[in-house]
């Protein structure tokens, strides 16, 4: 079986008000690691990084696309999903660091899951797997889970 991604690296990108602000707080909340800084700031967190960046207006890659902090940070198109092995103790943790989640930890069918908001407003999914089959492998592409 071939590892999905294989020639390819998957990042996310966030959007801030301060450079700085955030990229303490994938670090030293999170636990993350800065690995560049010349512009963006980008940090290995687990097995991907976040790029890190003030936004912007449109550019001749993406003339009609302006990059914005969240306007409502309680309507979301998408956000960061970090799968973790202890999920109680990951709460404990990074609320210990200063992270405010907006519950905790609460059990769902397949999984264990809270969420947090960084400085920015960006909502992240914390979650667990409960489910003995494992419902959610993250070395597994879906194709190889059929």
């Amino acid at each position: 079986m071939s590892q999905p991604g294989t020639g390819m690296v998957l990042a996310h990108f966030i959007v801030t008000d301060d450079v700085e602000r955030s990229r303490r707080f994938y670090t030293e909340v999170l636990g993350g690691r800065e690995v560049f800084s010349a512009g963006p700031v980008y940090v290995a967190l687990a097995n991907s990084f976040i790029i890190i960046n003030t936004g912007g207006g449109p550019t001749d890659d993406k003339p009609t696309v302006t990059l914005e902090t969240p306007g409502d940070p309680d309507r979301v198109s998408s956000f960061l999903n970090i799968r973790v092995e202890d999920i109680h103790a990951v709460y404990t943790a990074w609320s210990a660091r200063g992270a405010r989640f907006l519950t905790p930890p609460k059990q769902h069918q397949y999984e264990i899951r809270c969420y947090i908001r960084d400085p920015d407003g960006h909502i992240i999914e914390v979650g667990q797997t409960t489910d003995a089959s494992g419902d959610w492998t993250p070395w597994l592409s879906p194709a190889s889970r059929s």
